[in-house]
């Protein structure tokens, strides 16, 4: 007996439920990261948090409601803004919402999770307490964020709306680790003069840290390079929050959700898709390199938003039927 096709509403609010899920997991690391980076730079050396706005695509929001970029306006506008649509409070809520449309789609266990995460952090900013501490705080976020992954996996029928769900997570995945990758790029503007020394190599492993990728990638080729780190966070098949990796498993969620076989394409979302993966197929990290990474980054990112684009009009939008009808 097969099952009932996904209305496209619930497809939506399932997309976008692992979306923010993945998005404030991610928030919660490079947000992290810059903290230990504190922490591990060379005395003297100052901290640098305008680069987490500018690689968050939210400058002019901040600059509007903060201006300066120090350690605590940061935290908080990323952290516990609720007038800042993709702070981690603001993703868990939406996330939540979208999780008690679908309810009946998804198991119990998910909404536990999802309500506990939110719920948690929601207390602590209504009885108008500082959050624990930073470090405690993002280390449970991000925990949470795992579980929730763990849970959606082991207790949800691999079915239509888990491909909805895993499309999304590895979509918002791509994105941010090109995020985090490209917030190097901004370290380095105010301190060329750092390429090649102590400070660079601890730059280029709190970037890896940021993704979880430290110690696969030192497996993988040993000492810190920022070409291999690059190749490794672009293109590497095999490390779950590679972008290339990530976008196989957007594929295949695509192909599995439409039914059409791997290597054709019926719809803008399978197309570019197809495109984007297959172009890391066959690029050499030097290439990218001598284009300049950032301007590389910056460009795949646009890929990225065409795609989630061609996804909600894809499967999203309502449609004309025969008789004049609308789909839901």
């Amino acid at each position: 007996m097969t099952s009932r096709p996904l209305l496209s509403r619930v497809a939506d609010s399932v997309y976008w439920l692992s979306r923010y899920i993945e998005r404030a997991d991610n928030v919660a690391r490079v947000v992290d990261v810059n903290l230990q980076l504190m922490l591990d730079a060379p005395i003297g050396t100052a901290a640098q948090w305008q680069p987490l706005i500018d690689t968050s695509g939210d400058s002019a929001a901040f600059a509007t409601r903060h201006g300066t970029a120090t350690r605590d306006n940061v935290i908080d506008f990323l952290t516990l803004d609720t007038r800042n649509p993709n702070s981690i409070l603001s993703c868990l809520r939406s996330a939540r919402e979208n999780a008690r449309t679908v309810r009946d789609t998804i198991s119990s266990e998910m909404w536990e999770q999802v309500n506990r995460m939110y719920l948690m952090l929601n207390e602590e900013v209504a009885a108008g307490r500082a959050p624990k501490s930073h470090y405690d705080l993002f280390y449970e976020i991000r925990t949470g964020c795992h579980l929730f992954q763990g849970i959606t996996d082991s207790t949800m029928s691999h079915n239509e709306a888990w491909h909805f769900m895993r499309l999304g997570s590895k979509i918002e995945r791509a994105d941010k680790t090109t995020r985090i990758l490209d917030v190097k790029y901004f370290l380095l503007l105010p301190a060329i003069n750092h390429v090649g020394t102590s400070i660079d190599d601890i730059q280029w492993s709190a970037v890896l840290k940021s993704v979880s990728a430290f110690e696969m990638y030192r497996k993988t080729h040993g000492r810190i390079a920022p070409a291999r780190i690059a190749e490794f966070l672009l293109m590497d098949r095999e490390f779950p929050r590679a972008v290339h990796y990530c976008l196989i498993d957007a594929e295949d969620s695509v192909h599995a959700i439409t039914g059409t076989p791997v290597g054709r394409f019926q719809n803008a979302a399978e197309q570019r898709l197809g495109q984007i993966r297959s172009e890391l197929d066959y690029m050499h990290v030097e290439e990218i390199i001598a284009g300049g990474l950032h301007e590389y980054l910056d460009n795949f990112q646009t890929k990225l938003n065409l795609i989630d684009e061609s996804i909600f009009n894809t499967f999203f939008t309502l449609k004309p039927v025969s008789g004049g009808a609308s789909a839901s």
